[in-house]
Formats: structure tokens, sequence, C-alpha cells
């Protein structure tokens, strides 16, 4: 074959490779594409400033359905404290906390004595611009990453991006270090299955994973979620559902015999 023939072989075979299916949906730089890539880019945590004193932030209430074991601090504000129901507060006149045999930690509200509920207002702005700082990362690793079913993938760390609602049918699991981060970008809800769970491994720790969810988060009886959950709206726990982080809700909370930890 003279070297004209080879050249046109040449350029037949790259086409061919080129247009040939491939199992690897990886965009060979972030935003371009529906798969993961080679991170190039690490993310920064999102900062929580005072709300990350607090395990669950509400700005309209948290009803919980007894008993739930809740390790860390509870508030609300500017809702006042009777938006916290089934918890049995128990509040020394004039303190600037009340106490539940159901919360390792002290319960907040803004009708409570200073410097509550000046505190209140600092964390529940900083619980504001942590959401307002998730959803604003750009070059996002992946983009609509399973069309929003990510259940029974293995998630490296970066930015994921989806303009639609996460589901998560299956376990899915974090593999990364204790220094990789996770920021989840969620247009819409996002519900998690009963009895399935979100899995760290490599040594990945919850207060690096990050869900900035827009609609309502939904977790099912018994589900298990790792992470710092900022949603635009409310956050509902199923009967036994599990949390390891926080939860930092622009509406509600509403809980049924859980248990969340801060992380």
């Amino acid at each position: 074959m003279g070297l004209t023939g080879l050249l046109v072989a040449a350029l037949v075979a790259g086409c061919a490779d080129s247009s040939s299916p491939t199992s690897d949906l990886s965009p060979m730089t972030p935003g371009t594409g529906p798969g993961a890539n080679v991170v190039t880019a690490l993310q920064a945590r999102v900062l929580l400033g005072a709300a990350g004193n607090y395990v669950i932030l509400s700005k309209s209430g948290i009803s919980n359905i007894p008993t739930s074991a809740i390790i860390g601090n509870i508030g609300v504000s500017p809702i006042a404290a009777t938006a916290i129901t089934g918890f049995a507060l128990v509040r020394p006149a004039g303190g600037t906390f009340a106490k539940s045999s159901q919360v390792t930690g002290n319960v907040y509200a803004a009708n409570y004595a200073a410097p509550t509920p000046a505190n209140l207002t600092r964390a529940v702005g900083d619980m504001q611009a942590a959401y307002t700082d998730a959803a604003g990362r750009k070059l996002p690793n992946h983009i609509g990453l399973g069309a929003g079913n990510i259940g029974g993938l293995t998630l490296a760390p970066g930015l994921y991006k989806w303009s639609n609602t996460v589901t998560i049918p299956k376990n899915v699991t974090l593999r990364g270090s204790a220094t990789d981060v996770w920021i989840f970008q969620i247009a819409g809800g996002l519900t998690q299955a009963s009895a399935t769970k979100v899995i760290l491994s490599g040594g990945a720790v919850a207060r690096n994973v990050f869900w900035q969810v827009a609609g309502v988060v939904a977790l099912g009886t018994t589900a298990h979620l790792e992470g710092v959950v900022l949603a635009k709206t409310a956050i509902t726990l199923k009967t036994g559902a599990s949390v390891h982080g926080s939860l930092f809700a622009q509406t509600a909370v509403t809980l049924a015999s859980n248990r969340v930890v801060k992380q």
C-alpha cells in the first residue's frame, strides 16, 4: 500500500473509533457531559459558620414523633418554640435554651432569652449563605449522572449537578479520603428509598458531603444518609431513618423516631 493509501486507511480508522460505542461516558473536562471524569479541581468544603453549631436548624419548625435520638443542638428561627413539637421540652423561666430527653444537646428558639435570638439569626443567615455557596459552585465534574438515579453507584469526590429530582433506590457509596469533598447540586428534590444507605468508604467523612437541594428532601423508612443537607424547602424523615451529618431546612424538618448525629 502506498503512502496515500496508508493515510486514507488511518483517517478511516480514526473516524470509526470516534463514532464507535463506548461505555466511558466521562467528559474530558468538567461540565461538558453526563458522566464522571477525572477530577481536575478539588472542591473546597462549604463553610457553615454559626450554623455548624447545630445538628438540626429550621426556619419554620421541627416536629417529631417520639422517640428520636438527636445528638447535637437543634434550633428554630425566626419562628418561636411552639413550632418545636414532640420533644417534651423543659426550660427554666427566662432560660436561653430548653432540654429534652431525646436531644443530647440544647434546644434553641427565637423567643428564648438573649443572646439566643441573635445567635439564631446569625446561624440561619449562615445556613442560607452555605446553601447559596453550594448552589453557586461552578464547573461540575458530573452533569445529570444517571438521569438522577444514583442507586448502586460508587461516586468519586467532586461536584455533581442535576436539573431534576435525584433518587436513591439502592445503596450508593461515596469513596474517597478524609479530605475529599462531595457537593451535590439538585434543582429538584432528593428522595431516598426505604432501607437504603449512603455509605462512606476509603476514609470519607460526613462533614465533607453536602446535599444542596432546592426541593423536598424525603428519606424513607430506616434509610440512612451521610452528609450535610442544605434544603431550600422541607426535610422529612420517615420512621427509623437516620442521618450522620446535619439537617438545615429553610422551611420545616419532620422527624419520626429517627437518629440524627452531628458529625
